[in-house]
């Protein structure tokens, strides 16, 4: 970009990584070298100038002092912190020799690679780690701990992830945020739901929790955990009931129709009010307002989707705008991702052509037993990068039993000394997007855009990709996609003759940092059928369900730790357990930079079940049941409703006041469909300490 008076002084164009819909555009002002500001872009139509109360702090965390600037081993026990500094080739050389003793032992598929969301920049997310891996014959890992059960589940539906755009929020009547806390994990959406509102729409939030964002709308809908498939059943039964579906749209672009106004007429609002905790005339008057005012949108997110009905969930929630026909209309429709509207060559960038036969799938969900129980052959050799297992992943007993084994090999690539980089047996120094090249499609709007690195990697940290480059060469792996450049990655990622690609070259992106899909700018992707499911409608019968084994036609499906399903479990463990994002914080990303803006770590409890437990506030408390138990102050709050407490999260472990957290407390079991967490179904007691 030019340059500013100053010509040491310039600006660079950039992407923030994190696993967040938003995708914001920045602008990173660098001075001799080095950043000396970040800022959104007030170009970009989505980004609009501002960035959240994370990433505005991006040059505290990119100059923190923890960061991880040297290769390193590990010379004391595990978690003990004693670490000596060795050169990269030591590194290299050492992970290379044990990777091949291994192989030489046991196979490939003992060596497991974890990773997940800590950049959503698509090279340093999955390119050159994939093709290292399969080319090694590494076990697969299922990477499902975050979105898989609701996509699959819309996807039965709808197609694929494509829905409403959402800067048309901006002319919707009615808006359902509908288990999303917009204000802290998609705050560049609000902008365009304070227009809608200034236009006269009305917001109403659906979630078990009074969140920052439901404190914001006109309506907050309180419905249990896990119940939101059968509101949404409800809302069916009272549209068909009261005909105020579009017969036409009904006909003419959907399958189905009858069988969903069948199973829609059993949960009649009564029913549906014993089961969500609302009550019939509120079911009521939300359908015949929803059914009746156009253009209506909804805007869901992955937290529905975390439980053991979860994909069923967001697959019934997604019928609602065919049977109203809000799909007509571009500021009606529902949004849960747009990432299938970006038609890229995934297969190219990340070569599963290249996956031997046979290979073993390990879901990442289940790392504790991948860690404790697997054999034939056992996990010899765990490589994380790109995420924190030690605090994110579910049975963190379990995890913890796994990852202290003496005779399993740990390298962990990192920023900063996470929970899991204590584990580490060489700890690897891991570049911040400040100092990486990455390409960038985004899950909440329609904009591709480019990362230019805005200065010299500090120390000797590398990105991702040069990562698994060096560790190819070392390892004398001689397919050639394994000495691909960034760049050459990044081009092959937009090999593609889909229209809604063209003239979004690599060498456009760096001109011009983003570019909007080539889309119409009143992008109505339903109005006229044109669904990309098999039928090429919107399946409320679905032919591929009935195939994998699934209830074709939308239900309800009650969490498994529930009243409902395990009665006797709900008596002993009666409190249902939400572990939201803390404000400031995205996963466990931010954590150690951020966590003075939070409160600590901390149980929201609402007061009839404090009282109940002789709680008062600032009481340290012990979450439990049968998996584990952590410690924390409680927070008594009406926020939560009875019979639900709230932990933000996720907290490092160091940070917690007793070396544990939320995670200790859940569930290795998998969601209906996708083999997604089940992190919202986990049924707990609270006791004062």
């Amino acid at each position: 970009m030019a340059p500013a008076t100053d010509p040491s002084i310039y600006m660079i164009r950039a992407t923030c990584p994190h696993d967040c819909p938003d995708t914001c555009a920045m602008l990173v002002t660098v001075q001799d070298g080095k950043a000396i500001k970040v800022g959104g872009d007030p170009t970009h139509p989505v980004t609009q100038g501002f960035l959240c109360a994370k990433v505005s702090r991006y040059i505290e965390r990119t100059y923190h002092p923890d960061r991880l600037l040297y290769p390193m081993r590990r010379v004391g026990l595990r978690r003990s912190g004693q670490w000596e500094r060795i050169t990269w080739d030591e590194a290299l050389g050492e992970i290379a020799d044990k990777f091949k003793g291994i192989i030489a032992e046991y196979g490939p598929q003992a060596i497991l690679p974890y990773s997940y969301s800590g950049t959503l920049g698509l090279l340093n997310y999955g390119s050159m780690d994939r093709r290292f891996f399969h080319v090694l014959g590494a076990s697969l890992l299922d990477r499902t701990i975050c979105a898989t059960a609701g996509s699959v589940g819309y996807k039965y539906t709808v197609g694929a992830s494509i829905g409403t755009d959402p800067e048309q929020y901006a002319n919707a009547r009615l808006i359902l945020l509908w288990g999303t806390n917009t204000l802290t994990s998609n705050p560049h959406l609000w902008p365009f739901i304070k227009r809608a509102r200034a236009k006269g729409a009305r917001v109403i939030a659906i979630d078990p929790y009074r969140s920052r964002t439901a404190q914001q709308c006109d309506e907050h809908i309180a419905l249990n955990v896990g119940t939101d498939a059968a509101l949404a059943l409800g809302l069916l039964h009272v549209i068909f009931a009261d005909g105020l579906e579009d017969q036409a749209y009904l006909r003419d672009y959907t399958v189905g129709e009858a069988e969903l106004r069948a199973r829609a007429a059993e949960f009649p609002p009564e029913r549906v009010a014993q089961i969500t905790g609302l009550e019939p005339e509120r079911i009521i008057s939300l359908a015949r307002e929803y059914a009746t005012t156009q253009p209506a949108a909804i805007r869901i997110n992955y937290g529905m989707q975390r439980h053991a009905g979860g994909g069923m969930a967001v697959r019934t929630v997604a019928t609602l705008p065919a049977v109203v026909g809000a799909w007509r209309h571009p500021a009606g429709g529902i949004l849960l991702s747009t990432s299938g509207t970006y038609p890229l060559n995934f297969s190219t960038l990340e070569r599963p052509d290249l996956i031997r036969p046979g290979t073993r799938t390990i879901n990442m969900n289940a790392l504790g037993n991948a860690l404790t129980a697997v054999a034939d052959p056992p996990v010899k050799a765990l490589f994380v990068y790109s995420s924190n297992p030690a605090a994110v992943a579910p049975d963190l007993e379990r995890v913890h039993q796994g990852l202290m084994r003496d005779d399993l090999f740990v390298v962990v690539h990192e920023q900063f000394p996470t929970d899991t980089a204590e584990y580490a047996d060489i700890l690897l120094p891991a570049t911040t997007q400040l100092e990486q090249a990455d390409i960038h499609k985004a899950y909440g709007h329609l904009y591709m855009s480019w990362n230019e690195p805005a200065i010299a990697p500090l120390g000797e940290s590398v990105s991702n990709t040069e990562l698994f480059r060096r560790l190819a060469a070392r390892m004398g792996l001689t397919e050639p996609c394994l000495r691909d450049s960034d760049d050459d990655m990044a081009r092959q990622l937009l090999a593609s003759d889909h229209p809604a690609l063209r003239g979004i070259t690599l060498e456009a992106l760096k001109e011009h940092g983003w570019l909007r899909l080539n889309v119409p700018e009143e992008f109505a992707p339903f109005a006229a059928g044109n669904f990309p499911t098999p039928s090429g409608k919107c399946e409320l019968r679905s032919e591929r369900m009935t195939a994998d084994g699934f209830d074709p036609v939308p239900a309800f499906t009650p969490p498994a730790e529930s009243l409902q399903n395990a009665p006797e479990l709900a008596a002993k463990y009666p409190l249902a357990l939400l572990t939201p994002p803390a404000h400031h914080f995205l996963n466990t990303t931010f954590v150690n930079v951020l966590n003075r803006y939070e409160d600590g770590p901390k149980l929201e409890i609402n007061p009839v079940d404090a009282v109940a437990r002789g709680i008062a506030n600032g009481d340290m408390v012990r979450v439990f049941n049968d998996r584990g138990a952590f410690q924390v102050p409680a927070s008594i709050t009406d926020r939560a409703k009875p019979g639900v407490v709230v932990a933000p999260s996720i907290w490092w472990r160091k940070l917690t006041p007793d070396d544990k957290g939320v995670n200790h407390t859940t569930s290795q079991a998998l969601s209906d469909m996708g083999g997604g967490a089940t992190f919202y179904d986990n049924l707990v007691e609270v006791a004062k300490v």
